[in-house]
Parts: structure tokens; C-alpha cells; sequence
């Protein structure tokens, strides 16, 4: 073996172990801090807003009424802008994440190695993924937590959810046309930098956080936000 091609085989190795040790640490930490819970904040006020955390197996969702006392969400985020036009829906979810991942990936198989560096290294812009449910999509499950949310505990989680919006010279939601996964959704400019420190389920974690309900130390994956739900 040639000097030149030893040197490249070491070099080579050396990269490789690099990555595959930068990608086990991560994981590795993810899974401690996943694992340390935040817990749900002491409250005597009655909690009466219907909430969910739904996940569609790697993307989490903030799910809250359409219609409140406290917000119409249809107004900013208004059913018009879903290929639908459906008003019967009860609920809308939002999710926030990488444009690259949201526009340009459908499927993993689909994924390319520039939309993954792009989202890892703060490098791409991002959306908000709004998305209608009915009752009936929201059953309980391995994938679904109900929870309810006083009243004061929803608006601090409205102001975060709002602040995460690209607003528009009119002041409203920057709504990305032509784009959705269904009938029954919206994609919208959002605020902030996707990155592997600061992902999807990082945001949803953080809105946890906001509106006192339990949640992980850090998390970057659904597992954490379920796992302390006991799913």
C-alpha cells in the first residue's frame, strides 16, 4: 500500500468515526435529557380549554379549538386557505419545522443530503404547518395526549403559537399558497431558525413549557414529549 493512499484510508476513517461519534453523542444526549421531565405547573384555576399533543410519528402538533372565548384561530388562520374551504372542523394544529423538510420532502425516501445540512445548521427558513382536526382524529392513544389548559395557561400558549408567525404588511399570517399535505391544511411563514439544537419538537416542548403542562428538559424527537406522557 501506497504512502498516499494509506494517508487517504486514515483520513477517510478518521471523518467517518467522526461523524458516526458526533451523531452518537447527539442521540446519546437527546435520549438523557428526553428523559428528565419539567413538571406541570401547580394551578387552583379550572382548566377548560381543550388541548392535545398529537404526533404523526416523528412531528409533534399543538392541537387547540378553532373557536374560543379567547381566540378564533380561523381568522388568522382562515379555512379558505385549505384546498377544502371546509368550516366544519373543530380544531387546527400547528406544528412549526424546516421549509426544506415541509416543502421539499413528502417522503424520507425523498430527503437529499442539502435539505438535511440546510435544516441542521441553521441554514434554511421555516413554516408553520397548520392543520384542521376533528374530534374524531383526536381520540386518545399512542400518538395522541388530551389535556385541558386553564384559561390563563392558554393565553400565554396563544401568544407563543402567535409570536411564531411571519406576519404580512397587514399584519397577518404570511400564508405560503399552493402548498399542503391534504385537503384540510396550510403551510405559513414562520419566525426563528431550524437547526438540530432547535427542532421541531423542540418547539412544541418549548409551548409545553409556556403553558405549564409537563415536558422534557430538551428534546429534539416526538419520543421525548411522549415519553413523559407515558407513551
Amino acid at each position: 500500500m501506497s504512502p498516499l493512499l494509506r494517508k487517504t484510508l486514515k483520513i477517510t476513517a478518521w471523518s467517518v468515526g467522526s461523524v458516526v461519534g458526533a451523531v452518537a453523542v447527539y442521540y446519546g444526549v437527546a435520549q438523557v435529557l428526553s428523559r428528565i421531565p419539567v413538571a406541570a405547573e401547580a394551578t387552583t384555576e379550572a382548566a377548560t380549554v381543550p388541548f392535545f399533543i398529537r404526533s404523526n410519528g416523528v412531528h409533534t402538533d399543538l392541537v387547540m379549538p378553532v373557536k374560543s372565548e379567547f381566540i378564533d384561530w380561523s381568522r388568522q388562520l382562515p379555512y379558505g386557505n385549505t384546498q377544502a374551504h371546509d368550516a366544519t372542523y373543530d380544531y387546527v394544529g400547528v406544528g412549526w419545522g424546516d421549509k426544506g423538510f415541509y416543502l421539499d420532502t413528502p417522503t424520507w425516501a425523498e430527503l437529499k443530503p442539502s435539505t438535511a445540512v440546510r435544516a441542521g445548521f441553521w441554514l434554511s427558513t421555516t413554516l408553520i404547518h397548520a392543520t384542521f382536526y376533528r374530534a374524531a382524529d383526536l381520540a386518545p392513544g399512542p400518538n395522541c395526549v388530551p389535556l385541558h389548559l386553564t384559561p390563563a395557561q392558554y393565553r400565554r400558549l396563544i401568544a407563543y403559537v402567535e409570536k411564531s408567525f411571519q406576519r404580512d404588511a397587514a399584519g397577518d399570517f404570511n400564508w405560503v399558497p399552493g402548498h399542503s399535505y391534504a385537503d384540510h391544511d396550510a403551510f405559513y411563514e414562520a419566525n426563528s431558525r431550524y437547526s438540530i439544537l432547535n427542532t421541531c419538537n423542540t418547539w412544541s416542548n418549548r409551548g409545553l413549557k409556556v403553558c405549564g403542562q409537563k415536558a422534557s428538559l430538551w428534546t429534539p424527537f416526538d419520543t421525548g414529549i411522549l415519553y413523559q406522557y407515558g407513551r
